[in-house]
């Protein structure tokens, strides 16, 4: 067989496996990565370059830097105040939670976000009687949407703005419009699915009287490691804001607050490494090994190209078809591979279908107005598409993690069969706005 057909069998079977949920993702994961480099498809340099670092590296300090927050008992605090605000009501809560995880992810970031949120999500629930998992997909569908809107939002911005200038204004004036209006989209989508979930019972006047009585303040710990914390905490987020003028990346921004956060706090170690998600983390390793694999041999490429070759140089079905093919790329492989792949691809479709800025270099081209477009299309796609399936963005993997060490077990089609349709009505909202903004007039 072709190297093409042995890593696409691999790439094939690996996912099928992780999809039936009948071994732990992070051992199958590795198992895949572990073949690509048996059979040749990777050496063991190349497999190592594969790994995104940066993305491993922004996971791994920031799980050390939510950890010792946690400590304070600060996050049980804020939930217990929403809960009380709310009066108990699940419904409230639900929208409540969902609507901070979106402002939250577009000035922190959605993975960020998540770490901050599931610990006291399942906290709340398991005190007032609820079941979580609904509470963390729909945190996680809103962070994956609320994040779309900023460079810092979510990893695929990231990616883009470091590979076309774009700053944090360009991607706030050409994407948070859109968001601003999917949000009551979501809400309405999260009543939909949840009007009638048995585990989001309202509890009764009894239990909303006792809860009227609870004085949240109770769950603050050491408010000397706490101060120290949320300084840590709003510089790092500093950080990331000023990441370009920095000249440093998200992963090591979120390093160095990990390090400052645990000489200040003079915490052990390891009891903080063992809260670590380290099963998450061993999956993205896999799973970039994998995907790195796939892309090696070209298959992510030429299917890139031969989707957007079926446009024949226009502008709006490209456009479009950017947008659509990273979402359901992203939905497939994760959207970090997937804007990986296609950010070199845009830069070439660009200049195929704007011949008259073909001789400008990748710095100028990538901000040209008329290029704009296609970076929007890009990201939106690959952001919305993340909430397509389980593996396709950062979050829905550290969320799904941490809620299955805390048995609360959501698994692949929990969270696929909520966020999938989710997707499609995001991505279908995206292409008018795109076209209504950009190529109607």
């Amino acid at each position: 067989m072709s190297e093409l057909t042995v890593a696409t069998v691999i790439f094939v079977v690996t996912y099928a496996v992780i999809i039936s949920e009948r071994l732990d993702r992070a051992v199958v994961a590795l198992t895949g990565a572990a073949l690509m480099i048996a059979v040749g498809v990777l050496d063991q340099r190349e497999a190592l370059l594969t790994i995104d670092v940066n993305t491993i590296a922004l996971l791994v300090g920031m799980m050390i830097i939510v950890n010792i927050l946690k400590r304070t008992g600060v996050f049980r605090y804020a939930g217990w105040k929403t809960a009380i605000a709310v009066g108990g009501n699940p419904w409230g809560l639900m929208v409540g939670f969902a609507l901070f995880a979106a402002v939250a992810s577009a000035f922190i970031d959605n993975v960020t976000t998540i770490l901050l949120m599931v610990p006291v999500t399942i906290a709340i629930c398991d005190d007032l009687g609820f079941d979580s998992r609904p509470f963390l997909i729909t945190q996680v569908i809103a962070s994956n949407i609320g994040g779309t809107s900023t460079l810092i939002g979510d990893p695929p911005n990231i990616l883009i703005g470091s590979a076309t200038g774009l700053n944090f204004v360009d991607f706030l004036v050409n994407l948070a419009p859109l968001i601003i209006v999917l949000l009551p989209l979501m809400i309405g989508g999260f009543w939909l699915v949840y009007r009638r979930h048995r585990g989001l019972v309202a509890p009764s006047p009894d239990a909303r009287a006792t809860l009227r009585e609870v004085d949240a303040r109770l769950h603050i710990g050491d408010q000397r490691l706490l101060r120290r914390a949320l300084i840590v905490l709003a510089l790092t987020i500093l950080g990331f804001i000023f990441h370009g003028v920095l000249h440093y990346q998200a992963g090591t921004i979120a390093m160095f607050g990990a390090v400052l956060l645990l000489l200040l706090s003079r915490v052990d170690l390891h009891p903080i490494l063992q809260e670590v998600e380290w099963p998450t983390i061993f999956f993205f390793i896999g799973l970039f090994v994998l995907v790195g694999g796939v892309e090696e041999i070209g298959l992510l490429d030429r299917a890139a190209r031969r989707a957007v070759a079926l446009t024949d140089g226009n502008v709006t079905l490209t456009v479009l078809t950017i947008l659509w093919f990273a979402a359901i790329i992203s939905a497939i492989v994760d959207n970090i591979p997937a804007v990986a792949t296609m950010i070199p691809l845009t830069f070439a479709v660009a200049r195929l279908i704007f011949p008259e800025l073909a001789g400008l270099e990748d710095a100028a081209l990538a901000v040209h107005p008329q290029v704009t477009p296609l970076w929007c299309a890009l990201a939106l796609g690959a952001c919305l598409g993340g909430n397509g399936s389980l593996v396709g963005a950062s979050a829905n993997v550290v969320a799904v993690g941490m809620a299955e060490r805390r048995n609360e077990p959501i698994g692949f089609w929990g969270f696929t069969r909520v966020g999938l349709p989710f997707t499609f009505v995001s991505l279908v909202a995206a292409s008018l706005y795109v076209w209504l903004r950009y190529l109607a007039f």
